[in-house]
């Protein structure tokens, strides 16, 4: 089962150029995990932010785990193509998310609500996080918040088709992610500003919609280069049917050794039907010809043996 590495670079910068988004996610709580250590304690912090972050991530690829093999029985049916095109649409809204020109991936964000209601509350509990395993459950569970571009990367690991897939390209996305959440821990203030300026949502939120775009491009090729394959395989399978005969020279085969002694022409019906057959373009003036000889030759011969026995 092939991975391509393009899908997962296309996922890696997908969480990085939308990583604007995670800040007003998870960056209050990775703020809240920052300050829950003392100041003074700089190891201690960074081993429960980057343990939050793993069970975060690892989440992902779970998502991404289940997803891909649910996706695996609509490829297997022809359905890959489907796949693509919601990925590149769902993209293409986050982008308009981003850039919040277009809010309707908030109504997704609803939807994954229901399941949050019931995760949040323990979350809740792992309060306050003093310990790295805390920090892996507390992240494994945040990574189930409601959020659309978690969905739309979804969607993008829907289209690998496979579990192994899926579970990759959430991974790839998730580390993508990565740098800017584990910087809102320190500067979150001053970073949140920085990504909230308009020209740089804007630039990010275009870049997203260029891979939406380009995904759905990637459909569509995809599924032409599929039935052009399909149609050489059918090809293929019909064997000499599709063989050009038209070229072939059959005019210095040699049949001159063929042994026509042993073919039985028994079981061809002597009650043959020449009543069809068109005879005005036979030629039969050599047939006459020698029965007119054989004819006059006869005669010839019973003349002269007449001549003999009447001679004296």
């Amino acid at each position: 089962m092939m991975i391509e590495w393009s899908s997962l670079s296309a996922a890696f910068l997908l969480g990085l150029f939308s990583s604007a988004h995670c800040v007003g996610m998870c960056g209050g709580i990775m703020g809240a995990l920052s300050m829950a250590v003392p100041t003074n304690a700089r190891a201690r912090r960074w081993v429960i932010l980057l343990s939050y972050n793993l069970g975060r991530v690892v989440s992902y690829a779970f998502m991404g785990v289940l997803v891909g093999a649910f996706s695996r029985q609509i490829t297997e049916a022809g359905g890959a193509i489907w796949l693509r095109w919601l990925a590149g649409l769902l993209l293409i809204a986050m982008g308009l998310y981003l850039a919040n020109w277009w809010r309707g991936l908030t109504y997704l964000e609803m939807g994954g609500r229901h399941l949050w209601a019931y995760l949040q509350p323990l979350g809740k509990a792992l309060m306050p996080v003093d310990n790295a395993a805390k920090a892996i459950a507390l992240g494994g569970i945040w990574g189930w918040l409601p959020c659309g571009l978690v969905y739309s990367a979804l969607a993008y690991a829907m289209a690998q088709g496979h579990s192994t897939g899926g579970g990759l390209v959430m991974l790839a996305f998730g580390l993508g992610t990565l740098p800017t959440v584990l910087a809102t821990g320190f500067i979150a203030q001053r970073l949140g500003r920085l990504l909230q300026r308009r020209q740089i949502r804007w630039s990010f939120a275009l870049l997203v919609i260029l891979f939406g775009l380009w995904t759905i491009w990637g459909g569509g090729h995809a599924s032409h280069q599929h039935h052009h394959d399909a149609h050489q395989q059918h090809g293929t399978d019909r064997g000499h049917a599709t063989m050009d005969h038209s070229r072939m020279d059959h005019s210095n085969m040699d049949h001159s050794n063929m042994d026509h002694t042993d073919m039985n022409h028994s079981s061809v019906s002597s009650a043959m039907d020449h009543s069809g057959m068109d005879h005005s373009a036979m030629d039969h003036g050599s047939a006459a010809d020698n029965d007119f000889v054989r004819e006059h030759t006869d005669d010839g011969q019973r003349h002269s043996v007449s001549s003999e026995s009447n001679s004296p």
